[in-house]
């Protein structure tokens, strides 16, 4: 199979579909792989790397995509590239449909075969492919909240961990999952008073067992998640509904009473925010005010250390990505019921039920196509 690798578009999007060594892997097996110039520069990932570990460099995307008959990238096609897909084409990346009908709509017109690495599941459950990304975010929400609550970035002129004598700020994570646990974690680490939510009594027992008394645990209501966020200097959202948009779990109002100058950072953006009042932004401008609470909700976190996720998430993608380019996209989901899951959109058709449910689409099964 003719693999394309384009240059990442997205806004300060650094990150890179393959590093030299899933290059080579593919390479190995007979495949071809085109990889835009200077496609991982910016992470340290020069073209002669990628031509050393067999990879054809090739000028423009545009080539890319009328030869490749798959296409792999990080984050979702920007509107010029889903111009340039064409039916039966494999796309493999990031989609994140349900806030996003024109993207939906490009990809239904295009014809093409679009695998999102977000609905892929795993042998023992959980999304695999999501999960490194959702690690990192879930780390870096921590260091992004606790440098915006400094005065000179909008917040209240908190030190998170607090200093002897004086308090330490109180983080409020909604969301026990990977992204919820990785901010624990880190929020822990910096000595911050720490609450986290959740519906999952035996995730919240996990927690406890683990972190003991130096985090509370509380089980999700609307009241428990007011009665946290109105206590917290920094809440984190961190919640998800596999393929679905984000429940809105923080209303307005609860924004509208939170202290002036907390912060929210609004992981589960990408899915459309889980806070009231979150919009998407980009690390250009990360951040907006909404009733004096500092608003970070940037959509592609992970790519602001682009280096460390490109790894992180090839070792999660080569072999999905080998077994598609060895069998061709309808034997390897035949094969394969967790790669199936990551059927959003294929030949005009909407394949994924929460996308469709989401956004007014008809759904049809994958297996309507595979047959």
């Amino acid at each position: 199979m003719l693999v394309g690798v384009p240059k990442e578009i997205k806004n300060q999007e650094s990150r890179v579909g393959l590093t030299p060594a899933s290059v080579r892997e593919l390479a190995l097996r007979g495949h071809q792989v085109l990889v835009q110039r200077h496609a991982g520069a910016a992470i340290g990932l020069s073209d002669e790397m990628y031509g050393a570990a067999g990879a054809t460099i090739v000028a423009t995307a545009q080539e890319i995509f009328e030869r490749a008959d798959m296409i792999v990238k990080v984050k979702e096609p920007q509107a010029q590239e889903c111009a340039m897909l064409r039916p039966d084409q494999i796309l493999y990346t990031y989609l994140h449909l349900a806030p996003d009908p024109e993207q939906t709509k490009a990809l239904i017109a295009s014809g093409a075969v679009c695998i999102a690495y977000e609905t892929i599941t795993g042998p023992g459950g959980g999304l695999p492919l999501l999960a490194p990304m959702s690690e990192v975010a879930g780390r870096m929400s921590i260091q992004a909240g606790a440098a915006h609550l400094e005065k000179s970035k909008g917040g209240m002129g908190l030190l998170l961990g607090g200093v002897p004598g004086v308090a330490p700020g109180h983080v409020a994570i909604i969301g026990a999952g990977v992204v919820g646990t990785n901010a624990l974690q880190m929020a822990i680490g910096l000595g911050a008073r720490v609450t986290i939510l959740d519906k999952n009594v035996d995730r919240l027992r996990q927690i406890d067992l683990v972190f003991g008394n130096r985090v509370q645990t509380m089980y999700s209501t609307a009241h428990t998640i007011e009665e946290a966020v109105l206590d917290a200097d920094l809440v984190i959202g961190g919640v998800l509904v596999p393929g679905a948009a984000a429940p809105k779990l923080v209303t307005r109002a609860m924004v509208a009473a939170m202290k002036a100058g907390a912060v929210v950072v609004d992981v589960a953006i990408d899915q459309g925010g889980c806070f009231e009042t979150s919009r998407a932004t980009t690390h250009e401008a990360p951040t907006f005010v909404v009733d004096d609470v500092v608003h970070y909700c940037v959509a592609n976190m992970p790519g602001a250390v682009a280096r460390t996720s490109t790894f992180a998430l090839n070792n999660a993608t080569i072999g999905h990505a080998v077994a598609l380019a060895d069998k061709g996209w309808a034997k390897a989901m035949a094969a394969n019921p967790h790669l199936k899951n990551g059927l959003n959109v294929c030949r005009g058709k909407v394949t994924y039920e929460a996308v469709a449910h989401a956004l007014g689409h008809d759904y049809l099964p994958a297996d309507a196509l595979l047959a």
